[in-house]
């Protein structure tokens, strides 16, 4: 099973065009947020099982502040992560995620790739697809693969 990962498109639908040929066959997609009015242009293109959360400026938007959801074994827990105050430490977004049970924990917002693991969670910021902060300033996003025996391989991916 294979699944892409983006965060803060914040409606660039070129970027996310070249992330889609670029990450080719998916399984499943989850936007963590600043999806600006892309919502609808997401659902034409993916023929996918989608999970899409809200950001801080998707002002008008009907998604979601957060979601849980299983993929196989693993309980996920996605949000943008303004709200836990990543752009400061993803300490609180990670003490969030082991009180609601979850082996992995998906935000956005900061603009920069981040993906800390051990043994009772894996913690992960694709970065921005738009407007990278990161050095080298390219839009980036992760992708994580299960196999045939669950295990878990992530891959971060930046744009050519």
């Amino acid at each position: 099973m294979r699944v892409l990962i983006v965060s803060d498109t914040h409606g660039n639908h070129k970027n996310l065009d070249r992330i889609l040929e670029q990450a080719g066959q998916i399984d499943m997609f989850i936007h963590l947020g600043d999806v600006e009015g892309g919502e609808e242009y997401l659902d034409a293109v993916l023929d996918c099982e989608k999970h899409m959360v809200r950001g801080n400026n998707d002002f008008f938007s009907d998604l979601p502040k957060e979601e849980e959801f299983k993929i196989r074994d693993y309980k996920v827990f996605i949000t943008h992560g303004h709200g836990y105050y990543v752009s400061l430490d993803p300490e609180y977004i990670k003490e969030e995620g082991k009180a609601r049970g979850a082996d992995i924990v998906m935000y956005g917002h900061t603009h920069k790739p981040y993906f800390d693991k051990n043994e009772e969670i894996t913690i992960l910021n694709p970065g921005s697809v738009s407007y990278p902060r990161q050095e080298g300033r390219k839009g980036s996003y992760m992708i994580m693969e299960l196999d045939d025996k669950n295990q878990l391989r992530f891959q971060q991916c930046y744009l050519d």
